[in-house]
């Protein structure tokens, strides 16, 4: 009832606003948790950036993440007539950026945020500023951390409105809730004018949804198909029926019954190895393509009367070629529509789609060793270069003018940790066939790929589990418990013998469980694992950190938390400690220890010297690359020559300090090679120092 309270507040507040023209490349970001995404304005995405596909981002801690390619998503009716008098059989648009203005009409696209995003400045840098454009609202009353508002009209009439929920609790942050809601209500363009009143007839929704799993594996895979080329689909919740009314809580959080269709990347047959997991093996073998991504179907309406959720919905769940579906050409044509809405009924295009379990039909038994070595390509098999699409249609739907019918699915990716990741990779790259490994059920293979694949796997359970999570959400009426907000204000100064963090109060202090603050930190980059280095109670607002050591850079984020005592049903997730986004503080500048100007041009040192590529790993963690200048005057310019006289880098050093860094590379964006290098160093005065150094690669 609180679900269904929702809609129909939603649907007074789209009628009730006045509609105006947006841009079809209008966007807003959600970046608040380990999923982060973009929403477009015409109302389904396409990860394309003219440079690579972009969107959900999984896990956003690290670059490369990127998991979407497209959504293609259709609509049908039947037994229609245009605005203009003219008679189709069947008539469907299709929600892409090619068809806004000829047949969709996007009228509304906002981002409103429960509270205003943390200031974080590092060195007198405010690094958040950019991110405050993705907002264009604030409403503390809010049921989650970020709600994107979408609304499109199309040339039949039917008004889609969608809603879309993220959250940044810890248990809740790799998903998004979509509410979908269709409306006839006869406006046909972008004006508010109402153009038909006819009853809409066979109402019927589809899309077809493609993934890559992820950027980063795909170029470990090796081919450069980061459209998903080489990605396998499954389906689960066959039986959905007869659990419909089933709890889902902390003791059994993982069901196979929720309606859901997800994905991984599989083999390619180009590659002589088993690359399941993307391994990265000319470096670490760290696991790159560990993503599990996918939707989950949480709220079917049974009609525009009845609002209980319907058991025998969607009525297609299943696969499809990715590039294989009927186009709907320039919206004039009778053929094409007659094609898509065949398809929409749930015939797929050219036969090639199905609603099978497309993983199982082609591999196997999931866990068995031939599911697990399976070499088979998933592209090969329905011949299609584009892909596996995740395909869903629900209908068909009748709705009077002045009716609805509303939809509510979760988007989520999952799979391992990168600590795990990590391990597991350099356990499958240093592997000499003597080995013993423990598998996720408890026992041992001494197959390196069974073992690989085996943990890759365990991905299915953990999106299983996110799906159930979510659902858990859903049916509470997003009544989770919440999470502390992060400090209005995170500040970072480097300093000469120490790091000076400083914090304004969280909002939430004054609630009964309000705890304190975490500072956690890493060293190096900013994408990689943090180490909690600092607990702070209720009142305290700095630290400083002593243990900074010189020539390192420095990250960090703090998080506000509770300490559990209103997290303890366990009716919508584990229960105990909850804490605030990293996101919303994690710094992305580093910090460091800044030491005073050398005393004299004599003082200046070059670190390592000699530089070896070999024992990289151990100068500075985190900056392979890194070189440093140190004590030397605190403003000059830097000039890097090589051993013949060729400039290669100046640099500028104006921060007053007594050090610098280079991080290897010319100014052409060149990484040098093995040599002596000069650098000069001249101050404003005119004084000059040389010093030689050597690079070994």
């Amino acid at each position: 009832m609180k679900n269904n309270l929702k809609y129909i507040l939603f649907g007074v507040m789209v009628a009730s606003q006045l509609f105006a023209q947006v841009q079809s490349s209008d966007r807003r970001y959600v970046r608040i948790g380990s999923l982060q995404s973009h929403f477009s304005a015409y109302g389904s995405e396409r990860g394309w950036n003219s440079s690579y596909y972009e969107g959900m981002k999984w896990p956003a801690d690290y670059p490369y993440q990127d998991n979407s390619v497209i959504k293609r998503a259709w609509i049908g009716i039947n037994d229609f007539t245009d605005a203009k008098g003219k008679y189709w059989e069947k008539y469907a648009t299709y929600l892409a950026a090619d068809y806004v203005g000829d047949g969709i009409y996007p009228v509304v696209l906002n981002q409103t945020a429960k509270f205003k995003p943390t200031t974080v400045i590092v060195d007198g840098n405010s690094l958040y500023d950019l991110y405050l454009n993705d907002i264009d609202d604030y409403d503390n009353t809010i049921v989650s951390d970020r709600v994107i508002t979408n609304v499109v009209n199309t040339h039949m009439g039917l008004t889609v409105s969608r809603t879309v929920y993220a959250f940044s609790q810890q248990y809740h942050e790799n998903y998004f809730i979509k509410v979908f809601t269709y409306t006839n209500n006869g406006n046909v363009d972008y004006d508010d004018d109402i153009e038909l009143t006819t009853p809409i007839k066979g109402l019927r929704i589809g899309w077809g949804t493609r993934y890559s799993a992820s950027r980063e594996g795909a170029i470990n895979i090796g081919d450069g198909t980061s459209w998903g080329k080489h990605f396998w689909v499954t389906k689960r919740g066959e039986n959905y029926a007869a659990h419909q009314n089933d709890v889902i809580d902390e003791s059994n959080p993982i069901v196979d019954w929720i309606r859901c269709g997800f994905g991984w990347a599989g083999q390619s047959e180009i590659n002589g190895f088993n690359n399941i997991g993307g391994p990265e093996r000319t470096v670490d073998g760290r696991l790159t393509a560990i993503q599990h991504v996918g939707s989950a179907i949480l709220h079917v309406d049974k009609s525009a009367t009845d609002k209980t959720d319907d058991p025998n919905q969607p009525l297609t769940l299943g696969w499809h070629a990715g590039d294989t579906y009927s186009s709907l050409g320039n919206l004039q044509d009778v053929t094409p529509m007659l094609q898509v809405y065949n398809m929409l009924s749930g015939n797929p295009s050219k036969g090639l789609g199905g609603i099978g379990r497309f993983d199982e039909i082609n591999l196997g038994t999931p866990g068995t060793t031939d599911y697990l070595l399976n070499s088979v390509d998933p592209y090969t098999v329905h011949g299609d270069g584009g892909g596996t699409n995740i395909w869903v249609n629900y209908g068909p739907f009748d709705l009077a003018h002045g009716e609805s019918v509303t939809i509510v699915e979760v988007e989520a990716v999952a799979g391992l940790d990168r600590v795990e990741a990590e391990r597991i990779g350099k356990d499958w790259l240093d592997a000499t066939g003597s080995e013993t490994f423990n598998l996720p059920d408890g026992s041992t293979t001494t197959n390196k790929d069974v073992y690989k694949n085996s943990w890759v796997y365990t991905g299915k359970d953990s999106i299983m589990q996110t799906f159930g999570r979510a659902k858990r959400n859903f049916d509470s009426g997003y009544e989770i418990p919440k999470v502390p907000e992060p400090p209005a204000l995170f500040e970072v100064k480097s300093q000469g013998d120490k790091i000076n963090l400083t914090w304004q109060a969280s909002a939430s202090e004054s609630e009964s469980n309000f705890k304190g603050y975490k500072i956690y930190r890493a060293i190096g980059k900013s994408d990689t694992t943090y180490q909690e280095i600092y607990t702070a109670p209720v009142g305290e607002y700095e630290y400083n950190d002593t243990s900074a050591s010189r020539g390192f850079s420095y990250y960090y984020y703090i998080v506000s938390l509770t300490d559990g005592s209103k997290n303890t049903s366990g009716a919508t997730n584990p229960t105990g400690e909850l804490i605030s986004s990293r996101f919303y503080t994690k710094t992305t500048q580093p910090a460091f220890l800044r030491r005073k100007p050398g005393p004299s041009l004599e003082a200046i040192r070059v670190v390592p010297n000699p530089f070896n590529i070999r024992a990289r790993e151990l100068q500075f963690t985190g900056e392979p690359d890194k070189i440093m200048f140190l004590d030397i005057p605190g403003y000059c310019t830097i000039k890097i020559f090589t051993e013949r006289g060729d400039l290669i880098e100046e640099i500028n050093h104006d921060n007053g300090s007594g050090d610098e860094t280079w991080n290897s590379v010319t100014s052409s964006r060149q990484v040098v090679t093995s040599g002596v290098y000069i650098a000069v160093f001249t101050t404003p005065e005119g004084e000059r120092a040389i010093r030689k150094f050597v690079i070994i690669r």
